[in-house]
């Protein structure tokens, strides 16, 4: 219980900084560069849902035990939420920059096409009766569609030219970045890392609650 105010004043304090600590002058970008604090680390978690997607579905695969499979869409489920919060404060930092929320930059494509996947996983969820049925074709679904995700979300953008700015960690290995605004943007990636696990734990409580009254 106390973890979960925890979170509450450490995303608050993050907000409040991210927002209203000052940032050095940024070519280009100027006080815009603010959005990286939520974009990146939506991004992240994103990805880190994904995975945890794939990593319940294999072992829903392995062992058939159906808790797995409600783990697998929790994750899933979250990692589709996200992925939207990542494309929205991406496309607010678009209409700043580029003129329009959506220009069809390989990044934003990318993410649009991770999107439909996720949301097909889904949809063919809906689609089956069959529990059993269910579990074993979206735990396949979900084990081939996170083999998309490294390649649209890391690969992609970065064989095609692309208007959006340099990665956070360069080409070198290091990150170009002021001290303050590391410092936000560590502990935003620390907080919605925190949020999303959080968030999680409800979830799949929940579905050990649901599994329990089917029994």
């Amino acid at each position: 219980m106390k973890s979960k105010y925890f979170l509450f004043v450490w995303m608050l304090g993050v907000f409040c900084f991210a927002l209203l600590y000052p940032i050095p002058f940024i070519p280009a970008l100027g006080d815009k560069a603010r959005v990286l604090y939520f974009h990146v680390p939506t991004a992240w978690v994103t990805v880190l849902a994904f995975l945890l997607s794939m990593v319940y579905s294999v072992q829903y695969l392995r062992k058939k035990d159906i808790l797995y499979d409600y783990k697998a869409a929790s994750a899933a489920g979250l990692g589709l939420l996200f992925c939207i919060l990542a494309t929205v404060t991406g496309a607010v930092w678009a209409k700043f920059n580029w003129g329009a929320f959506w220009n069809w930059d390989p990044r934003q494509t990318s993410i649009f096409l991770l999107l439909l996947i996720y949301g097909a996983y889904f949809a063919l969820r809906s689609a089956t009766e069959s529990e059993e049925t269910r579990a074993k074709l979206s735990s396949v679904y979900a084990v081939l569609a996170f083999i998309t995700v490294p390649f649209f979300m890391f690969i992609l953008p970065r064989i095609v030219e692309s208007l959006h700015p340099d990665p956070i960690i360069n080409e070198s290995g290091k990150i170009n970045m002021d001290r303050s605004m590391l410092m936000i943007f560590i502990a935003s990636l620390a907080g919605f890392t925190w949020l999303f696990i959080w968030m999680l734990r409800i979830k799949i409580r929940l579905a050990k609650i649901e599994l329990s009254e089917l029994d």
